[in-house]
Parts: C-alpha cells; sequence; structure tokens
C-alpha cells in the first residue's frame, strides 16, 4: 500500500472505530498502526514494515499466522453449512467432531464442553453453570465466586467482576455481587522473608481465609488462571494450587481454571493445570482454540459436575453461535495441527526450555530489570527501581508503557502489564527467530535504560 492508503485507512478508522481498552480521543489523534498481513511469527503494516509478533495476537495465534489449510476447512465447511445452531434439540458434523477431539486431549474426567465465542463468555458461561450446580445439589445458597487481584478473566459484566482489575471495576458499577477476591501469588513482591515453598503455601491459605470469612455453606467455587496473564505472567510457587486444590475439597467448593491464555499448548503441556499440578471441577478455553483463526470458546465440564447439571433438566443458556460450524471445523483443524504436527511436543521439549535459558541470559543482568521468568512460551521481567532491595517504581505501570513504546518503535511487539513486560510468541516460533526476538528486546531495553538515566 502507498503511504496515502494508509493515510485514508487511519481516517476512516478514527471516524467511525472505536477501539477496545483504547483513549479513542489520544489514538485518534495518534493514528492506529494498520495491519495488513501475517505469515507464520511475523505481521506486515501498511508502510511495509516487518513486524515480529511477540505476542501471538493476543496470547492466542498458537499455530502462526497465515495458515491456508485453516482457510479451505472455514471455505468447505462454509460451502457446505455456514451456519446452524445448535438449539431445538439439532447438531451438526463439525460441532460434534470437535466435541470428540477435545474430550481426547482433555485431562482425564472431562468428556463434555459447552461452546461459547470468546473467553469472555465462556468465563459468564462458567460462573452461570457453577451457580446452577449447586440449585440442582439442593445448596442454592452457594453463590459468591472467588477470584483474585489482578486476575483477568475478560471484560463481560461477569468476566470484568471476577477479574481482579481495578481500573476496569472503575468502570461500570462493578464487581456484581457475589464475587470476592483474594490477593494474588506474586512472589517477588508478597514472599520477600520465605521461601518460594512456603509463600505458595501462604498464598493458597489466603483462599481458605476468605471461604471462612464469607462461609463456605456460601462459596460456589474458587477461580484462578493457572499463570496469570494479564496481570504480568505471575507464576505461582509450586505449592501453591495442590494446597488451594485441597482447600477447595476441604471446604466443598468448585475449583475452577481459566485456561484461555494457558491452553493449548502455551507452557509446554496441552493445558496450565497439567503442568501446575492440580484438577480443576471445571475450565475455561477459547483463543488457542483456534489459534484466533476465528472466534470460538469453550467450557470444559468435568464429568461430575456435568451429570449434576444434566440431571436438573434445562440449563437456560446459550449463544446464536454456540458451536457455529465454520469455527468448530477450522478449530478442529487447529488443534489437529497442534496434535499431530508435534507443537505443542517441540515447546514442551525443545523451543520452550531453548527460550526459557535465552530469556534468562539476556534479561538477568540489565539494573532494572528483575523477577525474569517464564515456562513453555509464556514469559515476562519486571522493571524495576532498585534490584537490591527488590523495589518497583512508584507509579507502577508508567515505566512499562514507556519500554513497550521503544519495543514498537522498533517493530517488536511485547506487553507490558504494569510494570511487567511480557511475552507470548507463536508456538510455531524457532530457535533462530527465538534469537532474533531477544536480542532485538535487549537493544531496546538498553535503549530503556539510557533513556531512564537522562
Amino acid at each position: 500500500m502507498k503511504q496515502q492508503d494508509t493515510a485514508t485507512l487511519r481516517q476512516h478508522d478514527a471516524d467511525h472505530h472505536i477501539h477496545p481498552f483504547s483513549d479513542t480521543l489520544e489514538l485518534n489523534e495518534q493514528g492506529a498502526r494498520v495491519i495488513t498481513k501475517g505469515e507464520g511469527i511475523y505481521l506486515w503494516d501498511s508502510e511495509g514494515n516487518k513486524i515480529l509478533d511477540g505476542m501471538a495476537g493476543l496470547w492466542c495465534v498458537n499455530i502462526g499466522y497465515g495458515r491456508k489449510d485453516l482457510a479451505e476447512v472455514a471455505k468447505k465447511q462454509m460451502e457446505d453449512l455456514a451456519y446452524y445452531n445448535t438449539f431445538f434439540k439439532t447438531t451438526h458434523p463439525a460441532v460434534v467432531d470437535l466435541s470428540k477431539l477435545l474430550s481426547e486431549v482433555a485431562p482425564a474426567g472431562f468428556s463434555r464442553v459447552f461452546y461459547t465465542n470468546s473467553g469472555s463468555e465462556s468465563v459468564d458461561t462458567m460462573i452461570r453453570m457453577v451457580r446452577r450446580y449447586w440449585d440442582v445439589q439442593g445448596k442454592p445458597q452457594k453463590k459468591t465466586l472467588i477470584g483474585r487481584w489482578n486476575g483477568y478473566h475478560g471484560s463481560t459484566i461477569g468476566g470484568a467482576s471476577l477479574g481482579g482489575m481495578a481500573y476496569m471495576h472503575e468502570q461500570g458499577d462493578l464487581p456484581i455481587p457475589g464475587i470476592a477476591h483474594v490477593e494474588q501469588p506474586w512472589y517477588y513482591k508478597f514472599g520477600k522473608d520465605m521461601t518460594p515453598d512456603e509463600f505458595g503455601l501462604l498464598a493458597a491459605r489466603w483462599v481458605e481465609d476468605k471461604i471462612l470469612e464469607l462461609g463456605a455453606d456460601k462459596v460456589a467455587a474458587f477461580v484462578g488462571e493457572p499463570i496469570q496473564g494479564a496481570g504480568g505472567v505471575i507464576i505461582p510457587p509450586a505449592t501453591y494450587w495442590p494446597e488451594v486444590e485441597r482447600i477447595c475439597r476441604k471446604y466443598d467448593v468448585l475449583l475452577v481454571a481459566d485456561e484461555v491464555i494457558c491452553g493449548f499448548g502455551r507452557t509446554g503441556e496441552w493445558f496450565g493445570q497439567q503442568l501446575l499440578g492440580f484438577h480443576p471441577d471445571i475450565f475455561t478455553t477459547a483463543k488457542g482454540l483456534s489459534s484466533g483463526y476465528l472466534p470460538i470458546g469453550a467450557v470444559f465440564v468435568g464429568d461430575r459436575v456435568a451429570e449434576g447439571l444434566m440431571a436438573g433438566g434445562d440449563f437456560n443458556h446459550g449463544f446464536t453461535y454456540s458451536g457455529h460450524p465454520v469455527a468448530a471445523a477450522v478449530a478442529a483443524a487447529n488443534v489437529r495441527a497442534l496434535r499431530d504436527e508435534g507443537i505443542i511436543e517441540r515447546v514442551k521439549n525443545d523451543t520452550g526450555p531453548y527460550m526459557q535459558k535465552r530469556w534468562r541470559e539476556t534479561f538477568g543482568n540489565f539494573a532494572h530489570v528483575d523477577d525474569v521468568r517464564g515456562v513453555g512460551l509464556i514469559q515476562a521481567f519486571t522493571l524495576v527501581k532498585d534490584r537490591s532491595k527488590r523495589e518497583l517504581f512508584p507509579d507502577f505501570g508508567a515505566m512499562g508503557t514507556r519500554c513497550r513504546d521503544i519495543f514498537f518503535r522498533n517493530n517488536l511487539i511485547m506487553r507490558a502489564c504494569g510494570d511487567h513486560i511480557v511475552s507470548a510468541p507463536p508456538l510455531v516460533i524457532t530457535r533462530q527467530e527465538i534469537d532474533q526476538m531477544l536480542d532485538l528486546a535487549a537493544r531496546c531495553v538498553e535503549t530503556f535504560e539510557k533513556e531512564l538515566s537522562i
């Protein structure tokens, strides 16, 4: 495209498009970046710039950009059956195929799924499902769900309430009733005088304390991301999740994993729960289910909960596009590619360990970088004022935005979550591309620190 084409696109975008999570007036003054093409781990904008996408879109393009086989699957399914719903005692081959496939890749005990169009819808569905389950069990007073501060569960009213992002709660009179929160298991900030294992047990006890405060007879579920994504890639100590599971079982509270980011290979396992050693009753997914090629989400319902729900007759919930045939067909092709091409195994045994080694080598010696961490192909570091004191910058988030903008100017996409700089590239990234990404990232952090010292 010519430069004038970009200017026209930007003007039309400013005139007619309200962007998510954006200051629209500020964005319109700057002009949005126009992305026109994707291939593998790279994007191109309308000015011809080649951009390395270190975030896989929004944590979702696990299989990489430009897969023509997925486009062909979508085309064929559109020709055969572009749409029909799954209401009215009806199904179709694409959703049947995907459902059986997902039961095969899921952990044991998850043989049924409920379809949505996004992670946010999966979370809202889960909230209704959990409350309905307890109604059917004759315990209608068990309504409250416990989430975590700085957790992220989407931007619908239910998902944003369950998430612990204060800036989201400020808009829309959130959280809604029946939602409570506990502190996140961030060892770097909260566990300074403890070993990681000691802190993991302490953070799990925060869940127990909240259950007891609210009354176990009123608590329906505890919900958490195996690894908090938008909260800054907060990886809990090894003791955390098994202890949380023990506590939930003790008090008859359902355990829910939000696998929207961790699911479908991001950690080197199919699902984050498998890496971190716990067994939820329900887990929510989206993103990597179709690698972002079409909107689709799924709630995996453990057999005990599914049987309980089915005993209650109608579950009065669903969406026009639940199990959309084209989205289901593309998701199935994506899941088979992740499995049959050995992509997840490569993350676990090759590129994941290589990324984590190089990530720590690259960022381990900067003056204002600490808490360098990651597993599989999800990783982060934190910008800090003083490493020796584990002291964060006072205006948490200002430095992260400043550093992220340097990355963007150098055609490398990473994300600032507060002062955490996070990365989650497509799972198809190679060792050579990891080196390229981290060499460029190191130069960006060098620029950041030089600007900081002026």
